[in-house]
């Protein structure tokens, strides 16, 4: 049975080195970055050899095609889709051409992803994108306002939605207001309780019927002042599954990120503790990868029926015709 965690490969195939720890000890899923994605036969190639190392055809593969300055794909062989404050802008001119916009934007996305056997983008971002706050978020948003963000994001998710492909709403309860960049270091969000429920909790609270959301390595210090929202009970308990309300599969930002500090065994299971069902593990070395794996072991073991209910929400996905709803898109953001 795979254990909790999510791991990435260091090139455009996987090492022997690799093949040999994955097949041993299991993995969840895998997450693929743009070393991994140079053209279109090398990439499907590469999703169904890691089908193949952990035998499992269904084995759950991520990426995080958002568009903007967040694209793994190479803009070689596939389209750089639009950030979202491309988008934002264009609701901002026109409600409903916004959301359609959002919603075949997220289609295309879907279709190019299918065929290279990839079945969850890490997409849409629910963040709000704020005054004085750090870049990281900042035109990957949909922008500032609750309503918008919350409808542009379900229009998103429906888009991926229609085309196969499982969304990953992040990051949850809201990374927006962030003045550091939590690749870096440790952002410490001090706004008071009742108003992170009035901004940054309330696009996630809109879309929490969603079923996998990722956690933002973030310390609300109204109400966990000691621990980030990815290794806190408090957090997970009583704002991301009560008071939030979302009952899906919760996926921990990357463990090795520099917001969390200490060794990635230990905050793997801190996470998990906490209330996280999956690990995200990434750009670590190989022996970080194998350790990882190993200190979990008999740790919240991923059944077959959990993986089968994570998909319960893929549907049938209709033909579409590609280069028209492209035309269509192009000309609505060119407008």
């Amino acid at each position: 049975m795979a254990r909790p965690v999510i791991q990435d490969c260091e090139g455009l195939t996987l090492t022997a080195e690799e093949r040999a720890v994955f097949k041993d000890l299991d993995p969840f899923g895998f997450i693929l970055y743009a070393r991994n994605c140079k053209s279109p036969d090398q990439l499907k190639k590469l999703t169904d050899e890691m089908k193949e190392i952990v035998g499992r055809e269904d084995v759950p593969i991520f990426i995080d095609q958002e568009g903007g300055r967040v694209c793994r794909l190479n803009p070689q062989y596939w389209r750089r889709p639009p950030n979202g404050e491309t988008i934002k802008n264009l609701y901002k001119k026109d409600h409903e051409k916004g959301l359609i916009a959002a919603k075949i934007n997220a289609r295309l996305i879907a279709e190019e992803l299918r065929v290279l056997g990839i079945t969850v983008n890490c997409y849409p971002l629910l963040d709000l994108q704020l005054p004085n706050a750090n870049l990281v978020i900042g035109d990957r948003s949909f922008g500032e306002e609750v309503a918008a963000v919350s409808l542009l994001g379900e229009a998103a998710c429906e888009g991926l939605f229609s085309g196969g492909i499982l969304p990953v709403i992040k990051h949850i309860p809201g990374h927006g207001r962030a003045n550091i960049d939590s690749h870096e270091a440790l952002p410490i969000v001090d706004m008071p309780l009742e108003g992170l429920q009035k901004t940054d909790f309330a696009p996630f609270k809109s879309l929490n019927h969603m079923p996998l959301a990722m956690t933002a390595h973030i310390v609300y210090s109204s109400i966990d002042p000691e621990r980030p929202a990815t290794l806190s009970e408090t957090v997970i308990r009583h704002v991301i599954r009560e008071y939030i309300g979302f009952k899906g599969v919760l996926i921990s930002d990357d463990i090795s990120m520099k917001a969390l500090s200490g060794k990635s065994t230990d905050n793997a299971k801190a996470a998990l503790r906490a209330g996280c069902d999956l690990v995200l593990h990434c750009n670590a070395s190989l022996k970080e990868r194998r350790e990882v794996l190993e200190t979990l072991y008999e740790f919240n073991l991923v059944t077959e029926s959990w993986v089968e209910d994570m998909f319960k929400q893929r549907r049938k996905v209709p033909v579409i015709n590609r280069a028209e709803l492209a035309e269509w898109l192009n000309e609505a953001l060119a407008s």
